[in-house]
């Protein structure tokens, strides 16, 4: 006769027994001498922010960069201070408070250059011979319209070094190239004092230096409150499922502990943490409570079914040790698959958090199940009412798992909703969404694209042909060309190149007037200015043409138009110059630091369907060796693709730019997914190893695994819900991503595996 779901046959024996009880107190004296060691390791964590970490490794045009680089500098070694006066700049107090600021800094650890308005002078030709008169006069007020009239007519200056409306100056400090982080803390806690010395009432900073020092403590920040609030939410989770002190304790212990060996791992290893580091202890905290609840769950079935400590943990530890393992093992191939991105971040968090699963994993399974044996059902869990309600809601979720008809509607109608959504995404990154939400660094880099020159650096390359000397007067016509087709781009601000000087001296000729800043016409004007151009200091020189003399720099500003709206305009710029340049004697290439990180838009596509494609052939191999049955393969993939369409149908229906930030989320939500499914699926196999038939399998797998599925569920969706506290917008985007599609994932496990065993097995 085959047994009810009430009446269970009699228990197989136990194949093995892992001697928890008899090694418990050792197993608790090794965590506890783990987490000493794990403590002081985590003060040896460090942070670390620069843009080349997100330049995609083994791009070719990555590696023509850095060879540019050598020949010239980087392209990123600047520090702009905007001084403002709202009343506007032409003020004698103002201006020598700059002036005085600007000869300042040259004295600041790791800066190389200074220069403001107050420094520079205009080249005048007289009968006597060239001198020079100051672009601003700072002691003569009766001086000063003359002097707005001709700056504000001077291209190489507005928005560079003043503002349209002339209520900021910028100080241009040059720095050492590829600054570290400490040498950035240095540079900036410098430059703090010396602005606070001369009393400015607003100033704007924008740079490599800046940017690292306060996107680090960015993620400092991250770090340490992602950890309060997860371990807040997670504590009133806990309580309000588990009732009881004991319980609670052994959880929150466990979840901890689980994080601070994961973070002394990671400070004894070395390893540093990134831009996205503000995920490792939500991500921590939450596999841990997931692992947590489902041992504890089954431990208090286990005594409810009349077990001893003993053989509850032993059945615990045999059954759902197995599957829990299973589901470290296939989250953590989620998170390995981000080691097929090119992003060194990405990689890093990847293989990062694929050690933090398994650490979680351990923790629980020899700390948890040995603090568990000290305890009865009734210290752990308050018995009630509780368990009516689950009983009742799991009733009636089973019964709704055989409305197949308005089930496949819903997923019939999920999946051209999805389809749409996905057609919407775009990978138009801006560096704004990347910034933390009220900060100073945000308002001051908002300030700079408003009033200023913004911050993307664009760079051209010119490399001549034929060992043509690029101060050749037809190469420089070239680059002059190609010069002003970008100048005339509304968004491209700062340009500069050789041409400068030439120009410079040509308006010279011309009495200065700001019309006549163009390229001689004439070889023979040329050629002489040439001669003229040699008494200039080298250094300027050397900074836009190579030390051969055959390669030269365009070196503009763009403003942040997004990543696709720059490579349109760099592929019109590729025609244009096909078109109108004599390529037999040039060679226009574009490189720099933003045209490097913007082409991660292009290997975040492929590395997201790369390391998905990896992902589900590895997980379909486990479940190949777990279920050796085909059809349970099919049943364990399908459910969790619908999550995945469910994120990028947001992103879609959203406007949320897929960038590098963003594309771990698939990996994420795979990851964890799959969790659920194969939580299911083994508690369905195991029930039918007992005898049971298919429906009476189904109904005890969702009475049993739904209430753990459900609580996991809940604790991911507010768990990572805990991210909307984040200053950083990719960390929020990530949060709320993942927390509705793992809510959905939940929804698909309980009704579409039902609905494909009934049909398929």
């Amino acid at each position: 006769m085959t047994p009810t779901p009430n009446e269970p046959p009699a228990a197989k024996p136990t194949p093995w027994r892992l001697p928890v009880i008899r090694y418990r107190k050792v197993i608790l004296i090794v965590t506890a001498l783990l987490a000493i060691a794990s403590g002081y390791y985590c003060t040896q964590l460090k942070f670390s922010f620069d843009f080349e970490q997100f330049f995609p490794k083994g791009d070719p045009d990555l590696a023509f960069f850095q060879e540019f680089r050598e020949e010239f500098e980087s392209d990123d070694n600047f520090l702009l201070v905007a001084l403002v006066r709202r009343e506007g700049v032409f003020d004698s107090t103002f201006l020598n408070r700059v002036h005085n600021f600007s000869l300042d800094a040259r004295g600041l650890p790791y800066v190389t250059q200074s220069q403001s308005l107050t420094q520079i002078s205009y080249p005048v030709k007289t009968p006597f011979g060239i001198t020079t008169v100051p672009a601003i006069a700072r002691n003569e007020p009766a001086r000063y319209a003359d002097n707005r009239e001709r700056i504000m007519e001077d291209e190489r200056f507005v928005n560079s070094l003043i503002n349209k409306e002339a209520t900021a100056l910028v100080t241009f400090l040059k720095t050492k190239d590829m600054l570290t982080l400490d040498e950035s803390r240095e540079l900036m806690a410098a430059v703090d004092s010396s602005l606070a010395g001369h009393d400015f009432a607003e100033v704007h900073m924008l740079g490599r230096a800046y940017f690292q020092v306060e996107l680090v403590d960015m993620q400092i920040r991250e770090v340490v409150v992602s950890a309060i609030v997860a371990a807040i939410l997670v504590a009133i989770i806990l309580f309000i499922v588990f009732r009881r002190p004991a319980g609670i304790l052994v959880a929150l212990t466990s979840i901890g502990l689980g994080l601070l060996f994961f973070m002394g791992f990671m400070g004894a290893t070395g390893r540093e943490l990134t831009a996205i580091a503000a995920l490792y202890p939500v991500l921590m905290i939450i596999v841990g409570t997931s692992d947590v609840v489902h041992i504890m769950t089954k431990y208090i079935d286990e005594l409810k079914s009349g077990k001893n400590r003993s053989d509850a943990i032993q059945v615990t530890i045999r059954e759902i040790g197995l599957a829990t393992l299973l589901t470290s093992i296939t989250t953590a191939i989620g998170f390995a698959t981000l080691l097929t991105s090119r992003i060194t971040p990405i990689r890093d968090f990847g293989i990062n958090a694929a050690v933090g699963v398994v650490i979680a994993y351990v923790t629980v399974i020899f700390f948890t199940t040995s603090c568990l044996t000290y305890f009865s059902r009734e210290q752990v869990e308050r018995i009630g009412r509780g368990q009516v309600f689950w009983d009742r809601l799991l009733a009636r979720g089973y019964q709704s798992s055989k409305r197949h008809r308005l089930i496949t509607v819903g997923i019939v109608t999920f999946l051209i909703f999805a389809a749409f959504g996905i057609s919407r995404i775009t990978t138009n990154y801006s560096i704004i969404k990347n910034l933390p939400r009220d900060r100073q660094v945000t308002t001051d880099f908002q300030y700079f694209e408003r009033e200023l020159t913004g911050f993307r650096p664009f760079e051209l390359a010119v490399i001549t042909k034929d060992d043509r000397p690029v101060q050749d007067f037809a190469v420089m016509q070239q680059i002059a060309a190609v010069e002003d087709y970008i100048k005339a781009k509304p968004f491209v601000q700062a340009v500069a190149s050789i041409t400068a000087v030439y120009r410079g001296l040509n308006q010279m000729e011309s009495g200065n007037r700001s019309e006549a800043y163009v390229l001689p016409d004439s070889e023979r004007d040329y050629e002489r200015y040439r001669k003229l151009a040699q008494r200039a200091p080298q250094n300027a020189i050397n900074v836009l043409v190579s030390k051969d003399g055959e390669k030269a720099r365009i070196t503009s500003r763009l403003r942040d138009i997004g990543a696709d709206s720059i490579k349109t305009f760099g592929n019109n710029l590729d025609r244009w110059i096909d078109q109108n340049i004599d390529t037999s004697l040039v060679t226009v290439r574009q490189t720099g630091t933003g045209l490097i990180v913007d082409k991660n838009s292009e290997y975040v596509r492929r590395s997201l369907l790369m390391g998905l494609g990896i992902a589900i052939l590895i997980v379909s191999a486990l479940m190949a060796l777990l279920f050796r049955n085909f059809r349970m393969l099919f049943i364990a993939l399908v459910p969790n693709v619908f999550p995945l369409l469910l994120a990028g149908a947001i992103l879609g229906y959203l406007g949320i730019e897929l960038e590098a930030g963003v594309s771990i989320v698939f990996a994420v939500i795979f990851g964890i997914a799959v969790d659920d499914t194969i939580h299911f699926l083994s508690k369905y196999k195991l029930v039918r190893d007992k005898g049971y038939d298919r429906e009476q399998a189904i109904e005890i797998t969702f009475r049993e695994t739904g209430k753990a599925i459900i609580l996991t569920s809940i604790v991911l969706f507010f768990g990572f819900l805990v991210m909307l506290f984040s200053i950083h917008p990719p960390s929020v985007t990530i949060g709320l991503l993942i927390s509705l599609t793992l809510a959905s994932a939940v929804i698909s496990d309980l009704y579409v595996i039902p609905i494909l065993i009934r049909k398929i097995l």
